[in-house]
């Protein structure tokens, strides 16, 4: 079904990805509700539903916006990639498909400030009804949502190497890190299900495309809400070179995301006065928090030689073994084309005297020569990459022009924060204690890269400085919470109007303990029970 002018719909959701799609799914099952769902990006790409597509997509235009941060003083003035998708189901169809609710505490903190409603004894309702975990119920996991999760499958001597190096470098294992319970070396639990990905595209915006009470529009770009005085009563967008409006009865929610969703409110006037004069942008909301309080994880590597053959994929995945490998996934759906971006995770505690882990490392059979394309390394190897769980140093995104297919301004402000220096070195220890403990002599060849010469706090943090990327979650632009430097309040409305709601990672007042792609399916299931609620 095609927006007209003429065609007034219930809610319109500006952006398809985890949250938009859940929230589309959910609003329309009962048939109640005309909603209009609008993504400017394309329905699919031919290698989204395959798992290895999280690298294959990392430069694809077709399927990621290929945003870069700003030079920054602080990372060494370098341009750092920041992928998010560009498909039906936004990141979710080309992340790492690693899948991590959080720590209980995350969601205690959110409601603790002055977010009620966002408690874990809250939230943990709607992780369970998303899920279809394979391993059924003992702790709260579900068994009949929508999403299936499976724990990576894949076979590895050198994954249990490196389970007993992490005992004995006296940390524990953790059966389901899902749980309660974060802390441990474990398994990881992906959003695969017989090697395929499971996005909010495949498991919540396909099976609802058959309901005539949602209209899904591919390809149209969002120029800005708009606003009668302080209430939201639609949206224009451009698609094929044409500008359409479409106007909500009830309610107009943005889901575009961390980055996108704050330039959509400064392009609609939304925002703080001195940006939006700058580029020539009338004001027609004071709201200087747009596009403030943004968190991201810096990921930082470290990669070793790897002595035994046969058990690193850059043995097993090159040349020849490539076509091995794809053959391998082709009968089974298993083997490297199969894997989320690691199969195995840690979440750590840098200092005994933490209440819960503060750091997540990820613990790969393979090393690429480059993050920014991929590629696998010649020689066998494997890497462990580290990021501080919940980063305190703030950054901004803003509009830098009012076109808006410009890209904004993202400026991450890394490690900007004592704490972050801190608890990235001594996650950077971490990961050498792991894997220099006995159980990994046989394995463990030289470590390649940063090497044994870096190796004070300077060093360690300089050597983060020059060479770590995100691992792509960014958040907390549209801040949810109460007070003056918050965006939108506990139920999800935009201060200060009526009408409009933002519902997406940018509204987490705090980054969430792990990847970001769980908790933001579930906030778009949260925004359809406040909104289903509200009606």
């Amino acid at each position: 079904m095609n927006a007209s002018a003429d065609i007034q719909y219930d809610y319109i959701i500006v952006g398809a990805g985890s949250a938009g799609g859940a929230l589309a799914a959910r609003l329309t099952e009962d048939g109640r509700s005309r909603v209009l769902l609008l993504e400017a990006g394309k329905a699919s790409h031919r290698y989204a539903r395959y798992p290895i597509s999280f690298g294959l997509l990392i430069n694809s235009p077709e399927a990621n916006w290929l945003y870069q941060s700003d030079p920054e003083p602080g990372t060494a003035n370098r341009e750092i990639p920041v992928p998010r998708g560009k498909l039906l189901g936004g990141s979710s169809s080309i992340n790492g498909l690693v899948w991590v609710r959080g720590q209980p505490l995350d969601y205690d903190t959110w409601a603790q400030m002055g977010n009620r409603g966002w408690s874990w004894q809250d939230v943990a309702p709607l992780f369970t009804r998303i899920e279809h975990y394979e391993k059924g119920d003992p702790n709260g996991r579900g068994t009949s949502g929508p999403l299936k999760v499976s724990e990576v499958p894949d076979q590895n001597p050198l994954y249990d190497a490196l389970f007993k190096a992490a005992v004995a470098a006296g940390y524990k294992l953790n059966p389901d890190y899902n749980s309660e319970d974060q802390e441990g070396v474990v398994k990881t639990q992906a959003s695969i299900w017989k090697g395929r990905r499971m996005s909010v595209a495949h498991c919540y915006i396909e099976p609802a495309m058959t309901r005539p009470n949602l209209s899904v529009i591919t390809e149209a770009h969002i120029n800005k809400v708009l606003l009668d005085g302080k209430r939201c009563i639609g949206v224009e967008y451009e698609r094929g070179g044409q500008v359409h409006k479409a106007r909500a009865g009830r309610e107009v929610v943005i889901c575009a995301g961390g980055v996108a969703s704050p330039q959509i409110l400064e392009l609609s006037g939304v925002g703080n006065p001195e940006i939006l004069k700058k580029h020539g942008i009338a004001v027609t909301h004071d709201l200087p928090s747009v596009g403030e309080n943004f968190r991201d994880h810096l990921n930082a590597r470290i990669v070793w030689r790897v002595k035994v053959p046969g058990v690193s994929y850059n043995h097993m995945a090159r040349g020849l073994g490539a076509v091995g490998q794809a053959l391998k996934y082709l009968a089974s759906g298993g083997g490297f084309f199969s894997l989320p971006s690691a199969p195995l995770l840690a979440f750590l505690r840098t200092r005994p005297e933490l209440a819960t882990p503060d750091v997540q490392m990820h613990l790969v059979p393979y090393s690429i020569k480059d993050p920014k394309q991929r590629k696998l390394q010649e020689f066998p190897s494997m890497t462990v990459a580290c990021y501080q769980l919940r980063p305190e140093s703030l950054g901004s995104i803003h509009i830098r022009s009012a076109d808006p297919r410009a890209q904004p301004a993202i400026r991450f402000n890394f490690l900007a924060d004592p704490i972050d220096q801190r608890t990235m070195a001594d996650g950077f220890r971490m990961m050498r204690k792991i894997v220099e403990a006995a159980p990994m002599d046989a394995y463990r060849g030289d470590e390649y890269s940063p090497g044994k010469e870096v190796e004070t706090d300077e060093q360690i943090l300089t050597w983060i400085r020059n060479n770590s990327q995100t691992a792509y979650h960014p958040i907390g632009t549209c801040r949810m919470g109460p007070g003056p430097n918050c965006v939108v309040d506990d139920k999800l409305k935009v201060h200060g109007l009526e009408g409009l709601r933002v519902a997406d990672a940018s509204i987490f007042p705090t980054m969430p303990s792990g990847n970001t792609n769980a908790p933001s399916i579930m906030v778009g299931e949260k925004a359809a029970d406040i909104l289903k609620a509200a009606a």
